[in-house]
């Protein structure tokens, strides 16, 4: 499989300090249950993340993971991108609980996001909604999680800082609406534009894909669809990730204190 492929490809090995961080950080506040397992480090590379390394030792004895000496070529040969720095850690899968509605705070800001075609645009997605201050993330049984490196690499950490729901969408919304939360569909037909909306909290936004977009039979769930107007007279729909980036920050600035 060639690199490019294999980013599409199950992945629990994790690039970077960034990433690495992000695995330690939600383990630590209980986000999630992922763990590493080992960490390779570029033995070339070693002095120059003598601070880096300090850190990961004390954090190994706490969490249980080796830190292992290796080659450039070795971790290479491992990795699917070029920004890993000279280190990566193998880690355990995630557990993504079925959402329930016990875990949803009371005045939050829950987002959905379907249709991304690519698991690169949806880190980039997260990182934008977890940067605007989502609660958390609703998923569609089929996601991509099982890229879960790339993705956070991808979101700068994101994906693995927000707390991850499992639901169909319908499922979703009917939960949302009986814990007394907005729902708010991105769409064109019979809407309002973003900045004349009612996005304040607790608000569930639910955003499709530019290919498939979303249901006849979700869109009757919404209390409101919202679009996002142009600059000038523009044809096209923007992706998914961009969607969910400028909605998001439109329910953070109606929110702002």
């Amino acid at each position: 499989m060639k690199k490019e492929e294999s980013r599409f490809a199950q992945s629990t090995l994790f690039e970077g300090m960034t990433s690495i961080r992000s695995v330690i950080y939600a383990a630590d506040r209980g986000i999630s249950d992922r763990r590493i397992i080992r960490i390779l480090v570029d033995s070339e590379r070693s002095k120059s993340r003598g601070k880096e390394l300090a850190w990961l030792r004390v954090k190994s004895r706490e969490l249980g993971f080796s830190i292992e000496q290796t080659t450039a070529a070795e971790i290479d040969a491992l990795t699917t991108g070029n920004t890993h720095g000279g280190i990566v850690a193998e880690c355990t899968e995630r557990t993504i609980p079925s959402l329930d509605g016990s875990e949803i705070k009371p005045d939050g800001f829950y987002v959905m996001v379907e249709g991304i075609e690519d698991p690169y645009n949806f880190g980039y997605a997260l990182r934008s909604l977890y940067a605007c201050g989502a609660d958390g993330v609703v998923l569609s049984p089929r996601n991509w999680m099982s890229a879960a490196g790339v993705v956070c690499r991808s979101s700068a950490g994101a994906s693995e800082l927000l707390p991850i729901y499992i639901s169909s969408p319908t499922d979703s919304a009917d939960i949302f609406r009986s814990l007394g939360y907005k729902i708010i569909c991105a769409g064109i037909r019979d809407s309002v534009s973003s900045f004349e909306a009612d996005m304040k909290y607790p608000v569930f936004l639910i955003v499709g894909g530019e290919k498939r977009g979303i249901s006849a039979s979700l869109l009757e769930k919404a209390d409101q669809v919202v679009r996002i107007d142009y600059g000038r007279d523009f044809g096209g729909s923007l992706s998914a990730a961009s969607a969910a980036s400028m909605l998001g920050y439109e329910v953070m600035r109606q929110n702002k204190k």
